[in-house]
């Protein structure tokens, strides 16, 4: 890492610093997530132990161990402007900045809504399957909303697990790249119903003002039962405001979803803000079949739910709506705020809520954030859970796993000195540890994945290994 962290790129949930086996374990060993608590009052949430499962079923925290670290007193700006003409690579943020999650731990929240993955592989025709694919790619990129903390930089090696028996899927990611960061992951259905899997390292762009993060990196959904491969790759993601302002995040660009099977395609469009914010976190396409004939309409908000319905339909909507004819529009959010418009990108005003064209199919929404999100991070209640750690864990867990990273645990404790200090000890060991290499000539061996080609676009991939789960940590590298 060289001691230097991209806040620019992570803060948008991609990180410039970081970026099939088989079911032979027992299924008793769904330790990769267990519900832990402080133990101490944290303004959150009532910390303290819970059991971990309760007739049967697993349950996770609700509320980090502590709120979250006021950024009021850092100022961006402070930092940049000494910094200017030099390569964005090399400036170091503060650690208030940070969210504590890894940046694998952020791809992980890809998860969330696997339930769609699931309806997919029950759907008996290719059309419906692909109403489920373009959901979930949606979904992939909700939890991003609000969300301006920058996750931690995975160290190489870093790895991070997660097994949610409730929600029937697995899921491993190893740092598999320093230069270029390159973060690759791997999940699989308990089930046996689908594989996913990719690699992401994205290209970053500075433009005073904001900050946008292209991604690159294909993204592959393979759902068994169908014998049907998905790729795509996610939208553009731009961070408003990185210096002065209030901090704001769009999602815009063109997500073509291809079924290679069938030839069907899903082309969505995520807007950009547009003149006075209208077009803010809209999604519209359609799914075509091979000869290109449109044969559904999608629609709706990447922070919201997304709809569809027949084309012939939606465009004779679209006529009335043209003609002056069509349902009056709901009223805008009155909670939007507006930000500084001599000095920074102006936070769009018009916040509408989906219009839905009588007629439509609900193909997802997002769910629900928990009422404390906002002292912790903005996060999920899925995300909440993704650090937890319960003693006696780390005899499960690969010695590299997110969850032992101390800089993490620190400030997800509210030790802001202690997650600095460990942070810049962790920092100096990678640096000492790349010398070494260097020193004997040694390349850098990756665990769990390798460098290859995607089975179904042929283009560069890293693929899994396997063998994760078999909990084999010997040769593992020792990180932290």
């Amino acid at each position: 890492m060289n001691g230097e962290e991209e806040f620019f790129d992570a803060v948008t949930g991609f990180d410039s610093e970081s970026s099939s086996g088989g079911f032979s374990e027992a299924s008793q060993r769904v330790a990769a997530v267990m519900c832990v608590d402080s133990g101490r009052s944290n303004g959150v949430g009532k910390a303290g132990e819970r059991p971990p499962r309760e007739n049967g079923i697993q349950k996770h925290r609700t509320s980090l161990p502590a709120p979250m670290f006021t950024r009021s007193d850092f100022s961006v700006w402070s930092i940049l402007k000494k910094c200017i003409g030099l390569e964005l690579s090399k400036i170091t943020m503060p650690i208030a900045f940070n969210e504590p999650l890894s940046f694998l731990q952020r791809i992980t929240e890809y998860m969330e809504h696997v339930d769609l993955i699931h309806r997919a592989s029950c759907q008996p025709q290719a059309l419906e399957r692909m109403q489920c694919v373009a959901a979930f790619a949606v979904s992939a990129v909700a939890s991003q909303w609000e969300r301006t903390g920058k996750p931690f930089n995975p160290l190489l090696g870093e790895t991070y697990e997660l097994i949610r028996e409730d929600l029937g899927f697995r899921f491993i990611s190893e740092q598999v790249s320093h230069h270029p960061p390159i973060s690759a992951f791997y999940s699989e259905g308990l089930h046996q119903d689908f594989l996913f899997h990719g690699s992401i390292y994205p290209k970053l762009k500075f433009w005073g003002k904001s900050v946008e993060a292209e991604p690159r990196g294909t993204i592959t959904l393979e759902l068994l039962k169908h014998n049907e491969a998905y790729t795509w790759t996610n939208p553009t993601c731009c961070v408003h405001n990185v210096i002065i302002g209030k901090l704001w995040i769009e999602q815009y660009g063109t997500v073509e979803i291809v079924n290679h099977r069938t030839g069907d395609k899903c082309v969505l469009h995520f807007k950009p803000c547009g003149l006075f914010g209208k077009e803010l976190h809209k999604v519209e396409g359609h799914i075509q079949d091979k000869n290109k004939k449109k044969l559904f309409m999608i629609y709706g908000k990447w922070t919201e739910c997304l709809w569809g319905i027949d084309p012939a339909a939606y465009e004779s909507f679209k006529k009335r709506e043209r003609r002056g004819d069509h349902l009056s529009k709901p009223q805008p959010d009155d909670s939007s705020q507006k930000a500084d418009g001599d000095v920074a990108d102006a936070v769009p005003e018009v916040q509408e809520t989906v219009q839905v064209i009588p007629g439509s199919k609900l193909l997802w929404r997002v769910n629900t954030r928990p009422p404390n999100s906002a002292q912790m991070y903005n996060f999920t209640s899925f995300t909440v859970s993704l650090n937890e750690l319960q003693s006696g864990m780390e005899k499960t867990l690969a010695p590299t796993d997110c969850r032992l990273r101390p800089d993490i645990r620190g400030m997800e404790n509210g030790d802001m000195d202690l997650a600095s200090q460990e942070k810049e000890r962790l920092e100096e060991k990678q640096r000492e540890a790349r010398r070494e290499r260097a020193k004997q000539e040694a390349e850098w061996q990756t665990r769990w994945f390798h460098q290859g080609s995607n089975p179904h676009t042929g283009a560069p991939d890293w693929l899994y290994a396997g063998g994760y789960f078999e909990r084999n940590f010997s040769r593992c590298p020792d990180i932290y």
